[in-house]
């Protein structure tokens, strides 16, 4: 591990099983290209190029990616800036912050001294990303922690793209349908359907990232008309797929 205060890691990863990992400095995570999941105090997060994450050090994160992505991290000493608010946050990444990171690319870990321009671009890149961690988005998705509940949302999850029930849910998790609906709400505060629309939005997030088309993915999330799609995704995200595809470009 770099001596440096900060240093900025970037790299193409190659897909590959879900793992847990737990870094000794505060951990500024940003996916170029590709998403990425990350799993968390019983949430699961997805990371496409628009957002990012705060991770504070020695915070257990499990983390996951079905296609290559491309990271451009910035790790801090814990030491050289101030606590993270939250062992994880996922924030919104305006174009500003985007491109601060992609700056840092020229310190990475190996770097033989960081110049004073390095100092401040780390410390202004902590100031302004902090101050974005303090409105997380709300892309994620609960882990549940009953047996049954994690049935259900795993279920869920692969049917994505069909017109399931929760009857048909409560089947697959063997248990009524009103003693699941009463695991939702005690386990998650939210609702199957709820959940369902995380679920179908966030999926549909992960797939455009790794390059999708608009209208494959509206089907792949169980939805009949792309401009139905549209719509839900509009409101769920806060802007339009082709707007959210162009922060992967």
């Amino acid at each position: 591990m770099s001596h440096h205060p900060a240093f900025c890691f970037y790299k193409v990863f190659e897909p590959e099983p879900a793992k847990t990992i737990t870094f000794d400095r505060h951990y500024l995570l940003y996916a170029a290209k590709g998403s990425m999941r990350l799993e968390t105090a019983g949430k699961t997060w997805i990371l496409p190029p628009s957002r990012a994450a705060w991770l504070a050090a020695d915070t257990p994160i499990g983390m996951s990616f079905s296609a290559p992505i491309t990271c451009c991290s910035v790790l801090y000493a814990p030491n050289s800036i101030p606590q993270p608010k939250r062992p994880c946050a996922v924030f919104e990444m305006p174009p500003l912050a985007r491109e601060m990171v992609l700056s840092c690319r020229a310190w990475g870990p190996e770097a033989k001294q960081h110049e004073p321009l390095a100092a401040q671009m780390f410390a202004t890149l902590a100031t302004l990303t902090q101050k974005l961690a303090e409105h997380p988005c709300n892309t994620w998705t609960p882990t549940g922690t009953s047996a049954s509940l994690k049935r259900a949302l795993r279920f869920t999850e692969s049917n994505l793209d069909a017109d399931i029930s929760l009857k048909e849910v409560a089947a697959a998790a063997h248990v009524s349908e009103r003693t699941l609906a009463r695991r939702f709400s005690d386990e998650t505060g939210l609702t199957w359907r709820q959940i369902q629309r995380k679920m179908r939005m966030i999926r549909a997030m992960e797939l455009l990232a790794d390059g999708a088309r608009i209208t494959d993915v509206a089907f792949a999330v169980g939805y009949s008309s792309q401009s139905a799609f549209n719509a839900a995704f509009k409101a769920f995200v806060g802007e339009s797929p082709t707007a959210f595809l162009r922060h992967g470009t």
